[in-house]
């Protein structure tokens, strides 16, 4: 048996893991300090304690299959659609019939079967040099592969799953070799080598280094406030048809779980309007539901119109947009 190689941690209000029906565990890819102040309320609110447990969100995947009927996990939950596609690929989920969540979470942002639920949205578009453009210069992701862009793009790598389901979303779109076309686009117009992240590609774009980028909003978000990238502005792409692409994080409760009864009232907990604020805010996201405030350092960039695709697609079509990516040489 493989041997998982993992640091995992145990957080809120319990050291280990336990079966009482009073207590609940995530299996979580996401950082403990995003979701510790919700859990924290619903155990004020409801006395249901919750265990975190984090890692890797493949190799918790991977631990749930090993553990079987045994594992203590009741929910799992981390980023990006892709990755929930997968796991109810691995058939880890079971369905949850529940109207809180139906009514307060959109059709397209959780699972067509109800194995798992968006509660944060995850937005992924163009960054500019204010210096160096202005924001009637761009229109689309697509319009980033004509040859006027040459050597003024700045990219994270396809490795990362972020960009594989962008990828995902214009082969939806356009089909297979219409994508391609724009992504080959894409690398023809790169100004450095790609960046492990989305950081670096925007203090590029700063730095002069290139002009425009693609990214999630919540690493722009992260850098106002220092004066040193005034230069940088946001552009929402693709108004004028699909829309922004958006990913999520998001969990479902696990078929093995022993405590499904009281999973979905966590699930529900994080649907409210007040943990939706808190949830998203706490990574600078978007919440999902439409009554929630949002995160005041965001807020200021305006609303804007977004691809209403069911993101399942963007796991279902991952195997395509990784092939795509490697034809047209995207590192």
């Amino acid at each position: 048996m493989k041997k998982l190689s993992m640091i995992l941690s145990i957080f809120i209000l319990c050291s280990c893991v336990s079966e009482s029906n009073n207590e609940l565990t995530i299996y979580t890819s996401r950082q403990p300090q995003l979701i510790e102040p919700i859990i924290e309320d619903f155990y004020k609110d409801t006395g249901i304690k919750v265990n975190l447990l984090s890692g890797n969100a493949q190799e918790l995947m991977e631990r749930i299959d090993i553990e079987g009927e045994d594992s203590a996990a009741d929910i799992f939950m981390t980023v990006d659609a892709g990755v929930l596609w997968q796991a109810s690929e691995r058939d880890i989920f079971s369905k949850t019939d529940s109207e809180i969540l139906e009514n307060n979470i959109p059709n397209h942002l959780r699972d067509p079967n109800n194995q798992w639920f968006g509660f944060s949205k995850r937005a992924r578009t163009i960054v500019y040099a204010n210096d160096q453009f202005s924001e009637s210069d761009f229109s689309t992701y697509e319009d980033l592969s004509k040859p006027k862009w040459s050597g003024k793009l700045c990219l994270r790598t396809s490795k990362k799953v972020y960009n594989r389901s962008l990828i995902s979303s214009m082969i939806n779109e356009y089909g297979f070799e219409n994508a391609k076309e724009v992504v080959s686009g894409w690398v023809s117009n790169l100004a450095t080598e790609v960046f492990s992240n989305d950081t670096n590609a925007l203090k590029a774009v700063s730095s002069g280094q290139c002009g425009v980028t693609i990214v999630n909003t919540y690493y722009f978000a992260r850098l106002l406030g220092d004066p040193k990238y005034d230069n940088l502005s946001i552009f929402w792409a693709n108004q004028d048809d699909r829309g922004v692409h958006v990913n999520i994080s998001g969990a479902g409760i696990l078929k093995t779980s022993k405590n499904k009864a009281n999973a979905k009232k966590l699930l529900e907990y994080f649907a409210s309007e007040d943990a939706q604020y808190f949830y998203a805010s706490a990574n600078k996201e978007y919440p999902v539901i439409d009554d929630a405030l949002i995160d005041k350092s965001i807020k200021s960039w305006g609303k804007f119109k977004e691809d209403t695709v069911n993101v399942s697609m963007l796991g279902s079509l991952q195997k395509q947009a990784v092939y795509l990516a490697q034809e047209v040489g995207y590192k």
